[in-house]
């Protein structure tokens, strides 16, 4: 399950355009951050997606994607025309296409290779899925099937576009908007398939027009509810809301760590049920998910920024700034579902284990320091965006080296804090998760 969000420049601090996510997936699905150079590719090849080929197009763009490590596609990610898109899982009336497809993550990065801007993104997604459709297993460990909705935006506007099967809605962004796993698409949108309200009234699921709404007549009356994106998606529309003519990058970053609509901290190892914007596993299958990567972008006529944390939980994670163009710090090789502590990932993740072992209070430790870090990374990287990409680059090196020794410092300052004793289901159910990744705590300085 996941969250996504986007402030047009007539809600945010310094007119840009800010878009946020985190990606929610199986604890032990690790995150991964990838550039893909821009690239020609000769005439009549395939593409080969994460399941199917299909026609490759002449000329891609470079793109940033932060995705599950062995998915081709990504959860979100950019292009070098400062277009982002983000997905969610929504589940519908209509059913699912099991056999192997297109996948959410797929569309992503098709569209950001293949468009120039926001609308052209959501036209590409648009005729894939007519073409193509969507199917699939989209989870890991765990099978998983849904239907998608995408958020996307560029530094002028945003498109807001959901689907069950081929069938879809699309909204333009007036000011800020956020969206989670339901489909939040009533009866005012700009545009739709020509078969979406037919289906319906097909169905009786409306009379006509009149009566028509897409989330009331589409929405599966089960998973839904269990999802809690209508909860998690009316927490982070109202802390947008609220912030509305504000909103800066920092402010992006806090709702994506927000566990409540009060602000106050959760306590993850109860309730076997419910969610939160910063996502934490629990027991049972509806708390299976874990905020695994998150990323924030600010788009700006002069170039986009991007931060992003490469690891789980942003509540514990630090987000580092990426510019496109100048290259990405490679700190290890590419992470996968089993424990490796050269990635950043599993580095991070011994971290995170050791404060989920007494949340409230390890968390304390560090996250005042951890938020004065983050606004300087955000403060120079405002300073250093007119700068070449070399210096560019060097700065963002900087602060991933800067974030690592903060955390190894934490590390070792969080220890200091005994464990408490937490719920037996709780701690079955992360103690089966870790064995699967082979995990293995030890004494660690993270690099």
């Amino acid at each position: 399950m996941c969250d996504t969000l986007v402030a047009l420049g007539n809600a945010t601090a310094d007119g840009s355009v800010i878009f946020a996510k985190n990606s929610d997936r199986e604890p032990i699905e690790a995150h991964h951050i990838v550039i893909v150079p821009a690239a020609v590719h000769p005439q009549g090849s395939m593409v080969r997606c994460t399941y199917i080929q299909i026609p490759q197009v002449e000329k891609t763009n470079a793109v940033l994607l932060a995705k599950p490590f062995w998915i081709w596609g990504a959860e979100m990610g950019a292009n070098e025309h400062g277009v982002v898109i983000g997905n969610e899982a929504v589940f519908t009336k209509v059913p699912y296409d099991k056999k192997p497809g297109l996948i959410g993550m797929d569309f992503i990065r098709l569209a950001l290779e293949r468009s120039g801007n926001s609308y052209d993104a959501m036209r590409t997604i648009i005729d894939l899925l007519e073409k193509h459709g969507q199917g699939g297993n989209c989870g890991y460990k765990h099978p998983l099937y849904y239907h998608n909705s995408f958020l996307i935006a560029d530094p002028k506007e945003a498109w807001l576009l959901e689907t069950a099967g081929k069938m879809w809605a699309a909204e333009k962004v007036k000011s800020v908007r956020s969206i989670s796993n339901a489909i939040t698409i009533t009866n005012q949108y700009d545009l739709a398939s020509a078969d979406l309200l037919p289906f319906a009234v097909d169905h009786g699921w409306c009379r006509s027009g009149k009566d028509f709404d897409f989330s009331r007549c589409y929405s599966d009356l089960l998973y839904t509810p269990l999802a809690n994106g209508r909860e998690r998606k009316s927490i982070s529309g109202q802390a947008l809301a609220e912030s509305a003519g504000k909103i800066t990058p920092r402010r992006m970053m806090a709702i994506l760590r927000m566990h409540s609509a009060d602000g106050q901290t959760c306590t993850p190892d109860r309730g076997v049920t419910g969610s939160h914007i910063c996502m934490h596993a629990g027991f049972g299958p509806v708390r299976a998910s874990q905020s695994v990567g998150s990323m924030v972008s600010q788009l700006r006529s002069d170039g986009a920024i991007h931060w992003v944390t490469g690891t789980s939980a942003p509540c514990t994670g630090i987000f580092k700034p990426l510019w496109l163009d100048a290259g990405i710090y490679q700190d290890g090789p590419v992470p996968s579902g089993i424990f490796d502590e050269d990635t950043l990932f599993w580095r991070h993740e011994l971290f995170h284990q050791e404060v989920l072992k007494n949340f409230s209070s390890r968390l304390a430790v560090f996250q005042g320091e951890r938020d004065s870090l983050e606004s300087q990374f955000v403060e120079d990287a405002q300073r250093v965006n007119p700068l070449s990409a070399d210096e560019r680059r060097n700065f963002s090196q900087t602060c991933f080296d800067q974030a690592s020794q903060a955390s190894n410092r934490w590390l070792e300052e969080i220890k200091l804090i005994t464990p408490i004793q937490q719920r037996l289901l709780y701690s079955l159910a992360w103690k089966d998760t870790l064995k699967k990744a082979r995990f293995r705590f030890k004494e660690h300085s993270e690099k």
